[in-house]
């Protein structure tokens, strides 16, 4: 068979994943990795088209048909290589990228019917072996330029453009809230999507490769903004979107309605095996309650399948659209419903009930209709009239997405430009802030988005703060 047409006598394959059962008891990964022969078996799966789609649809334009067929071919080395000249993180993007939205949405043979190639799976496998195998080589720094760097947060878009910036001969600082690097890959995605090792061999790479490295540090009180531009020839701020969107609907302020991030924290501290009193008292385990978690983003499917595993009564995600318009992965859906999740669709919360001691004791629903199309395209839900009944529940997880925390407040620095969404104002060509030498990148600019967003932006940057602290260095040599 011409090689460029596998696909049609090879069916699509993923790795198996866990029976549903079984999965429910712990925080590992849910699916095995590809045995050798099976990831180069659905590599071959690639027709090699022309335009490929896959690469236009992912934000990073990751060579993906070039290093799916160096994996076909048992060239897994040159295959790792090419992959990682485009993400500083491949393997992490390979277990949580949305690929159904991104690459595998776009496949040409998913179009042709004959199911997308497996490129996530393919892509994890390669980096996992890349990190067994010892290719991945130590982060080693460029020639020094004697200029500094500080990055306000270490999420995927710090991170990454930390390790630009120490490859090209810069001094890099990292200051970060919380008392381990990753951000919302460490404390923010349940370890059966991500696996913390994962991310910590990535963060210990960074620092054996010189990166400095302030954990538990909080621009505002532990230094101004000014303070840190004062220490550093310029600055990155990429602290992502953190403030949960708030329900206004009479007793949420009940015991047990709690937020999202708050809920995620606890529960991946814990599997650090951190003391964490939330989690000790109850008030953030859902261990034997009724749990319903409101929203249907992917943050919503991490709390769902979270609560199942820490030995929830019942688990139910009420959304106020149908599944069609949910905006969180549908592979996600059918990995909650598998481990037992019952969906509430069409559906939204109008109170919530107390009991004596002010616990929340249930969540007034309202079932919603879907009307006609909203700015954004998609149809605008609405109340039905009399539908509303009352869903049983002791724990509640508001998960409605995140906005921007007010950086000019937090940072002792009003004069940070910010837009009317609360996101930070950047000059589109050189991602400076309003403010010479403060830029800005990751969903701190773009809103809440997706990993691979935060990693491209983390690349644009570096170049541009790149750019600008040469230009910096030339000025200060000519005015010497």
């Amino acid at each position: 068979m011409n090689a460029t047409l596998k696909f049609v006598g090879t069916a699509q394959d993923y790795p198996s994943k866990r029976a549903a059962d079984d999965r429910n008891r712990d925080f590992r990964e849910i699916a095995d990795r590809f045995a050798p022969p099976k990831a180069g078996e659905q590599a071959g799966r690639c027709s090699q088209c022309g335009v490929p789609y896959c690469s236009v649809h992912c934000p990073l334009h990751n060579h993906i048909p070039d290093w799916l067929r160096l994996t076909a071919e048992g060239r897994l080395r040159e295959a790792y290589e090419l992959s990682n000249s485009t993400s500083t993180m491949p393997e992490i993007c390979g277990r949580i990228c949305p690929q159904d939205r991104l690459c595998e949405g776009n496949c040409v043979i998913e179009f042709s019917g004959h199911g997308s190639v497996t490129i996530g799976s393919v892509e994890k496998y390669i980096t996992d072996t890349a990190w067994e195998e010892g290719w991945v080589e130590p982060l080693v720094p460029g020639r020094a330029r004697g200029q500094s760097v500080g990055v306000i947060g270490a999420g995927p878009a710090g991170l990454t453009t930390a390790e630009y910036l120490r490859v090209a001969g810069y001094e890099v600082h990292v200051y970060d809230r919380h008392d381990r690097a990753g951000g919302l890959l460490t404390y923010g995605i349940p370890g059966f999507k991500l696996e913390k090792h994962v991310v910590t061999r990535r963060v210990d790479r960074l620092k054996a490769g010189g990166i400095v490295f302030h954990e538990g540090f909080e621009v505002g009180r532990d230094a101004t903004l000014d303070e840190l531009r004062s220490r550093h020839d310029a600055i990155l701020i990429a602290t992502g979107v953190y403030k949960p969107r708030a329900i206004k609907a009479p007793g949420v302020g009940s015991g047990g309605v709690v937020d999202a991030l708050d809920y995620l924290i606890t529960s991946n501290r814990k599997s650090f095996g951190d003391e964490v009193a939330a989690w000790d008292d109850g008030s953030l385990n859902a261990a034997g309650k009724d749990v319903v978690v409101i929203g249907g983003g992917d943050t919503a499917m991490d709390c769902v399948r979270t609560a199942v595993r820490q030995g929830a009564k019942s688990v139910k995600c009420l959304y106020r659209r149908d599944r069609a318009n949910m905006p969180g992965s549908q592979r996600e859906v059918a990995n909650a419903e598998e481990e037992g999740v019952e969906f509430v669709w069409l559906a939204a919360p109008e109170g919530f009930e107390a009991a004596a001691e002010g616990h929340v004791a249930g969540v007034r629903v309202t079932k919603m209709r879907l009307g006609a199309p909203d700015a954004s395209g998609r149809r605008a839900p609405e109340p039905d009239p009399g539908s509303e009944e009352t869903l049983r529940a002791d724990l509640v997880i508001k998960a409605l997405g995140f906005d921007p925390e007010d950086l000019p407040a937090m940072f002792g620095a009003p004069e940070l430009g910010v837009n009317r969404w609360g996101t930070l104002r950047v000059d589109n060509k050189s991602m400076m802030t309003s403010l010479d030498g403060v830029f800005a990148a990751g969903d701190i600019v773009r809103g809440a988005s997706l990993v691979v967003w935060a990693i491209r932006d983390g690349r644009d940057v570096a170049d541009r703060m790149h750019a600008w602290l040469r230009a910096k260095a030339k000025a200060a040599k000519v005015a010497a």
